[in-house]
């Protein structure tokens, strides 16, 4: 009688022994697993990064874009800047109308090369631009004769400017050069900064 009473209570041990060991090894397994799961969730996927990628460049351009207006409104916004504007569209209104002969002069078909200037054309040029140059009085030599355009002599593909003295001699001169002595003279507090802005050496 003792005999089987002792065995049904191994029987009964082994099996609570077996199912708490199945409920540990599940749960050993389990929780790893829904950790790494809960984990997974918080990670951005592929899409994500490039959405918070693309969100912090655009911010970053916004941002960007805030600075230069800012920085351009701050400059407008000064009386220097406004000063100064006004003072180039001056100078550009003075400078035009010269500025377009010579290069009507020297890049239209009205001349041909070797060609003398018209009266009017050639008292314009002589007036406004080469009194100006700051070697005047050595291009003009023993005396004008006459303002004629034609090929440089160094730089073939190129016209210019070339005053005809008395004596039969001639001698090429840059309009540029004269504009550049112009505007210090008339306009010495601006010239320098029109100049650099607009009268580059070497442009066209």
């Amino acid at each position: 009688m003792a005999a089987p009473l002792l065995l049904k209570q191994v029987m009964l041990l082994r099996l609570c022994f077996h199912n708490n060991n199945r409920r540990f090894t599940a749960g050993a397994v389990a929780t790893p697993h829904r950790l790494w799961c809960s984990a997974a969730t918080n990670l951005p996927s592929d899409e994500a990064d490039e959405r918070i990628a693309s969100s912090n460049t655009s911010n970053a351009s916004d941002l960007r874009k805030d600075k230069r207006h800012s920085v351009h409104t701050r400059w407008e916004d000064e009386p220097d800047y406004r000063k100064w504007k006004d003072k180039e569209n001056e100078i550009l209104r003075d400078i035009e109308p010269i500025v377009l002969l010579a290069k009507d002069i020297l890049h239209s078909r009205r001349y041909l090369d070797g060609e003398r200037l018209n009266a009017e054309d050639e008292k314009a040029v002589v007036e406004k631009l080469l009194v100006f140059h700051p070697q005047s009085q050595s291009k003009i030599g023993c005396g004008l004769q006459s303002i004629m355009v034609d090929r440089h002599p160094q730089f073939r593909n190129s016209r210019c400017l070339f005053v005809v003295r008395t004596d039969g001699g001639w001698i090429d001169f840059s309009y540029q050069k004269c504009l550049r002595e112009y505007i210090r003279d008339k306009y010495p507090n601006h010239a320098e900064r029109f100049i650099r802005e607009h009268l580059k050496r070497g442009s066209a």
